[in-house]
């Protein structure tokens, strides 16, 4: 009997359990993003404009979700952050 199975397996498991705790980061991030409108919106209100910083964080968030989204949905096989590199903001 061929080993390739079981090797197959414990793959799926594995990405199982990343796939797991990627949906809990996307959940964090979009608490975080949440956050990070809201304050976006009182800066605005307070001063002339956003704040670029936050925007550049809040650009880079949205990307990292849509790497999580790619990856649960099997779109792609590679996991997101921390198992690569944070998406840029450009």
């Amino acid at each position: 009997m061929s080993e390739y199975p079981v090797i197959v397996r414990r793959s799926i498991w594995m990405r199982g359990l990343l796939m797991i705790l990627a949906a809990l980061a996307y959940q964090l991030a979009g608490t975080l993003l949440f956050f990070v409108a809201v304050i976006q919106f009182v800066l605005a209100l307070l001063s002339s404009g956003a704040n670029p910083r936050l925007m550049a964080f809040g650009r880079s968030l949205g990307r990292y979700q849509g790497q999580i989204a790619s990856f649960v949905s099997f779109a792609t096989e590679e996991p997101p952050f921390p198992f690569t590199d944070w998406p840029s903001s450009d």
